[in-house]
């Protein structure tokens, strides 16, 4: 039984040997786990534990969390349920008893209560404490703490509170530092806080100075005041002993109200020095042996109190390995080696004030010469060294190479130090991307000889995505708790571990820091998915279904609206879903049953891309592109297109997937563009939608003298097959006529390469962010089966990717990857074939052009008015730029509008009518209407038959187009919310936080009282036009030209002058016309044969 008496009353002798733990820590809780877990089946010790502080074992290295919750709970390593459910006799906890004496001839401690309790073996864990400087006049003022404990945080949180507005110092630039300066922000009662470093840049035990001036520079925007090279020499204090300011040893004076300590700990070794223990002189803490034993037999020490080759360690991984190499020993020792404790690991990896932080293995060897060199590579100096120039110029440079990576504008840092001939890894520093951490730190302490080149490790291989399934077993992945790779995995294998909680409480893994959890994760999914076991991957909130699983219940139960999907699959039937969960809906929905994307109870599902079948644009308005399959193009197209981007005045772009892009149609002109486009024989390029883009081809055999297969035929043939498909993401093609590969097929979600017998298939590549090379799906097809496997594996994809998963992705986490791919698509290993060729037949055999059936439907081209309630129209809410003969929208400013427009105090507000209640469908997914009065914009949302009213504009980036963003409900507190299509900044419409951005606090927007009235109109609660103009007026927010400054100027300067050149429109003729008068005669008729053309 476990039992806590603190008032006394320490158990009695139980028959086991007792180990006695002075220290309820980090450490102590660590030694504790392991010695309970290694000793389960021999039952050989009692534990008794004792705390000096009043709380259970809690995590200080996320101590400064406690200002957000300021709960001691959740800060509790283990909670109270694990100290009451261990079994009988193992161990009994005592917390708020100090131990005071050790009497190592009877084997006995006292407690500060009396209590004299016995013991076999003596563990110490007392931890250490932080340093005051008590030589500082003034150190002992009201207003100066340590940042140490939960006691010290709860002093601060008090005092802070009595000093509002004032102004607070950390002393201290280190981990420590850095970490109080974080928490005195966050409490939010001082007018500022001041971070005072001694050194030229913080973090300088961990960095050097390039890594450490980043790391300033960013902590500085994010509001701290750093002031480097300064030592406090005084405390001022006045006659009530108030903290009334410092002054440093330079002379400049500082006033504050409270100063907070962080420069460095102190061993606790009191106990042990007044017991008799030895001790260091320098640095104190109590001497160990390898074997973590002291100098008086069975008492041991561990953690940040011992003392081992003269040195202390202030973090948690050392204690930590401490506690595992006693806990083995004196459990496993008598049929095993004992295990020594060697050469910590002192690598570290934290998410310092937002900022990531990592140093690992010899990180200063630059510096100080290699510590701990491979063997063999000492660099030893030769005892034939000219000593008179050593004299004279310095010692030489340590025997290193520091490879350094240094990205000013992102914020990253690495440098790595390696041996004179690149062939070790012995150390390095990591600022701002630390994810080859992991992999780094096992590869410094193997001490194994590199088989890549070191700038690999910079630059990385091309392709391809960080993982863990290269990682070996023994890789340490949590440095907290010295977890590696395998023991998640054997947790998991052995049934222990069933869920990524459970692995925290059984290995510790992510309880400290918690910088280690993503890999955790993946660790955790990959090795359930090796077992045959489920990960959930719940698309959203709102279903507890992954998208693969959701379709195959609306494909099964034939589902075919948000409704009934909701109802049959939705945790709430009536809720309207989110932003996360409607796209995927809507493009399942699509890829079954393929009914129009803008029809009632589809369009509320839509991105605002399919929503009005065209990619919106920086400026609210939207570009047109026709399909150009195969890349492959007639003049008369081109003349259409061309006289329809005149006409519209549109920018015209030739995209990478060989057809032409035109830019800058409005709303209101899209049907009026589209009809001239589909009357010139063109028709949709599904540009805007999740589903097949293009089918990049070389001419292959048309024309080209090295081609070897017809691939402008063959991707014609393919991208007229599958267009308007809708997928999981968007999918590209590429067929290139012989392995010259001018098409990029191997890059794209799936290609051809043409060969002598057939066609090479090339599947689950991609470019973008992460580009991946293609895998080889089948080798030489004849070009009649090749239809055959692309319905088997685009309809296989369809069916089991992911929510918005590319083809690489998907390919890359199917079980057994191309190979099973192959034996799903060639070998129909599961019996499917049949039905994924039945699956796509039927879907490509409902192709209908959506351009078209949007213009033939009244009801759709009524969707396509700019504002509900009146035919007047609003354009260029961002001032247009011209250059190079078009226009474009110009710049976006940097800044976003931070007006507090949900805060503004109106003079007046009246009701009246502003848009007619018939322009909203009661659809389950929520119905949304732009509304203009005056020069405002105001958006109007009618959910489950109530009305929502808001400003249009998203302050983000000035964007009026809130009235076109998917509706979003948190089940938990019944919120409503509009994403906004641009980026996704979600806006409460409901409770008393209307109007709050969700996800970004520097913006909001207003809200106003709106209902449906008797006489079918919808009232609003509105000012006067004036004074809504005022404040949310369109024209007040326009984005003028001159916002943002050319980036080119200095570059323009420079191409002028070079020899050669000429203006982009004019011609190289002497006299020529040049593009404009060209164009411009043609069009008139003259000269070349052809009719004017009237516009």
């Amino acid at each position: 039984m476990v039992s806590n008496e603190g008032n006394g009353g320490l158990p009695h002798e139980s028959g086991r040997k007792r180990v006695v733990i002075v220290g309820l820590g980090m450490v102590g809780i660590a030694f504790i786990e392991k010695l309970i877990k290694l000793d389960a089946k021999r039952q050989e010790y009692e534990v008794i534990v004792i705390g000096d502080e009043p709380h259970l074992a809690y995590n200080r290295v996320g101590l400064t969390s406690f200002f957000a919750h300021r709960e001691v709970k959740n800060l509790y390593l283990n909670p109270q349920t694990w100290y009451d459910e261990l079994p009988n006799g193992s161990l009994s906890y005592h917390v708020n008893s100090l131990v005071t004496d050790i009497d190592s001839e009877n084997k006995t401690v006292r407690t500060a209560k009396g209590d004299d309790v016995k013991y076999d073996i003596l563990i110490l864990a007392t931890g250490s404490n932080a340093v005051l400087p008590k030589h500082t006049p003034g150190h002992d003022g009201k207003g100066v703490f340590v940042y140490r404990t939960i006691e010290d945080l709860e002093k601060l949180i008090s005092f802070s509170a009595t000093k509002t507005g004032t102004t607070g110092l950390v002393v201290g630039g280190g981990l420590l530092g850095l970490e109080a300066a974080k928490a005195m922000m966050d409490l939010e009662e001082f007018g500022k806080v001041k971070l005072i470093e001694r050194n030229r840049w913080v973090l300088s035990r961990q960095l050097d100075g390039d890594a450490g001036g980043m790391v300033v520079e960013q902590v500085r925007k994010l509001g701290l005041d750093v002031m480097l090279s300064k030592r406090v020499g005084k405390i001022h204090v006045n006659e009530a002993n108030e903290v009334t300011g410092v002054r440093f040893e330079d002379g400049e004076e500082l006033e504050c109200s409270c100063i907070c300590f962080a420069i460095g700990v102190r061993a606790r070794d009191d106990l042990a020095r007044e017991a008799g223990l030895k001790c260091a002189d320098r640095g104190g803490g109590i001497v160990i042996a390898p074997d973590l034993s002291t100098s008086i037999p069975d008492i041991y020490a561990i953690g940040e109190c011992a003392s081992w080759n003269n040195e202390t360690y202030g973090l948690i991984g050392p204690g930590i390995e401490m506690a595992d190499v006693l806990a083995f020993n004196l459990t496993q020792a008598k049929v095993h080696t004992p295990r020594k404790f060697t050469r910590p690991d002192l690598s570290t990896k934290l998410k310092l004030l937002g900022v990531e932080v990592a140093s690992f293995g010899d990180f200063f060897a630059d510096r100080d010469g290699p510590k701990f060199p491979p063997p063999g590579r000492g660099g030893a100096k030769k005892e034939t060294e000219d000593r008179v120039k050593t004299l004279t110029s310095g010692p030489p440079p340590p025997p290193v190479k520091a490879l350094t990576y240094k990205d000013p504008f992102n914020h990253v840092y690495k440098k790595y130090i390696f041996t004179m001939d690149g062939k070790y890894l012995l150390g390095g520093m990591m600022i701002g991307d630390t994810k080859d951490y992991i992999k780094l730190v096992p590869m410094v302490k193997g001490q194994k000889p590199m088989e890549i080149e070191p700038s690999e490790l910079i630059v990385g291989k091309p392709g391809g995505d960080d993982d863990d399934s290269d990682l070996p077993d023994d890789t340490q992945i949590c440095s907290c708790h010295n977890v590696t790779k395998g023991d998640v995995a054997v947790a998991v294998k052995d049934g222990t571990c069933k869920s990524i909680g459970d692995v925290k409480s059984c290995t510790k893994a992510g309880t400290g820091c918690g910088g280690c959890m993503p890999l955790v994760q993946s660790i955790f999914n990959q090795t359930m998915a090796s077992m045959g076991n489920e990960v959930k991957n719940h698309l959203c909130p709102h279903f507890e279904y992954s998208r693969a699983d959701l379709f195959n219940i609306i494909m099964v139960k034939k589902l075919e609206t948000f409704e009934a999907i909701m109802k049959h699959c939705g945790k709430d039937p009536d809720s309207v879903g989110c932003e996360v969960c409607k796209p995927t809906i809507g493009s399942i929905t699509a890829s079954l049953f393929n009914k129009h994307v803008m029809d009632p109870g589809l369009k509320g599902l839509q991105e605002t891309n399919d929503k009005f079948l065209a990619n919106i644009q920086r400026n609210g308005t939207y570009s047109v592109v026709p399909r150009v399959s195969g890349g492959e193009i007639t003049p008369d197209k081109l003349i259409v297109i061309g006289t329809v981007a005149k006409k519209y005045n549109l920018y015209c772009k030739v995209t990478g997937g060989q057809r032409i892009d035109m830019f800058g149609a409005r709303k209101q002109d899209l049907l009026a563009i589209w009809s001239e486009l589909i009357e010139g024989g063109m028709e949709s390029g599904h540009a805007y939608a999740k589903s097949l883009r293009t089918v990049k081809s070389c001419v292959g055999t048309t024309w080209c003298r090295f081609g070897v297969g017809d691939s402008v035929g063959m991707a014609i043939r393919i991208e007229e097959r599958y267009k308007s498909i809708r997928s999981p993401h968007k999918i590209k093609g590429g067929v290139s006529g012989c392995v010259r590969e001018c098409a990029e097929a191997q890059n794209k979600d799936f290609g051809l390469i043409a060969t002598e017998k057939g066609f090479n298939i090339f599947v689950g590549g991609n470019g973008g962010a992460k580009p991946r090379h293609s895998e080889v799906l089948a080798l030489d097809v004849p070009p009649d089966d090749v239809i055959p496997i692309l319905d088997r594996y685009l309809s296989f994809y369809i069916r089991t990717a992911d929510k918005l998963q590319r083809t690489a992705r998907w390919l890359e986490n199917l079980p057994g990857g191309i190979k099973y791919l192959q034996e799903v698509i060639l070998q129909d290993k599961l019996g499917i074939c049949a039905d994924l060729e039945k699956q796509m037949e039927d879907l490509v055999g409902t192709f209908f052009c959506e351009w078209t059936e949007a213009i033939n439907d009244a009801g759709r081209r009524e969707q396509f008015q700019q504002f509900a309630n009146t035919e007047e129209n609003i354009v260029d809410t961002i001032e247009p730029t011209a250059e190079r003969g078009q226009e474009r929208p110009s710049y976006w400013p940097k800044d976003s509008v931070t007006t507090d427009f949900r805060g503004t105090k109106w003079s007046d507000l009246a009701w009246q009518p502003i848009v007619e209640a018939n322009k909203f469908k009661d659809v389950a997914s929520g119905d949304s209407q732009a509304i203009k009065r005056g020069d405002t914009q105001l958006a109007i949302f009618k959910v489950r038959g109530k009305y929502f009213c808001t400003q249009q504009m998203c302050p983000h980036k000035r964007a009026f187009v809130l009235s076109d963003g998917l509706i979003g409900e948190d089940l938990a507190t019944n919120k409503l919310w509009v994403s906004c299509p641009y980026h996704k900044r979600n806006y409460e419409l409901s409770g008393k936080e209307a109007g709050k951005c969700g996800n970004d606090d520097d913006v909001n927007i207003a809200t106003f009282p709106v209902e449906e009235r008797e006489d079918g109109w919808v009232y609003a609660k509105l000012p006067s036009v004036e004074e809504l103009d005022s404040v949310l007026g369109t024209s007040k927010f326009k984005i003028k030209k001159e916002d943002m400054p050319d980036p080119f100027v200095k570059l323009d300067a420079k191409l002028k002058t070079m020899k050669g050149r000429k203006g982009l429109q004019a011609s190289h003729f002497e006299g020529g016309k040049g593009e404009v008068a060209t164009a411009e005669n043609i069009l008139a008729g003259n000269g070349v044969g052809t009719p004017s053309i009237d516009w």
